[in-house]
């Protein structure tokens, strides 16, 4: 498993959420508040964000774009959001990063989907 980590982490430059991810931090979230709770707070979080720039949402079909902006190297990152009420009509959100530039990013869109999912947990008042 570990040198699957490894050869994942050189070859591949995005990572996205499933509801059968292995990766715990892949899993996606579905939240027992409101979408618009839920919505309002992920904008709240991208403006907020210093390195991250929303670039469009549209609360209509559920999806966002935002830009992220890497720590060392400043370089631009894709960032997508879907949200959607399941067929229990609680907020599901799925979370899309990649890098533009190069063939693997080391980790850094998994590790940025767990950090924001893990941020957002905690501002809506939800632990796992």
């Amino acid at each position: 498993m570990a040198g699957n980590g490894i050869w994942n982490a050189l070859t591949r430059n995005s990572a996205q959420t499933h509801e059968n991810a292995e990766d715990s931090r892949l899993r996606g979230r579905t939240y027992l508040v409101p979408f618009a709770t839920v919505w309002d707070e992920i904008i709240n979080m991208i403006e907020t964000h210093p390195r991250w720039k929303l670039v469009r949402a549209d609360e209509g079909t559920g999806l966002i774009h935002a830009e992220a902006r890497t720590l060392v190297f400043r370089l631009v990152d894709d960032v997508r959001f879907k949200l959607k009420l399941d067929s229990n009509a609680l907020t599901r959100v799925d979370m899309w990063s990649a890098s533009r530039k190069g063939k693997g990013d080391l980790g850094v869109n998994a590790r940025r989907i767990g950090r924001f999912y893990r941020d957002l947990d905690r501002r809506l008042g939800v632990h796992d």
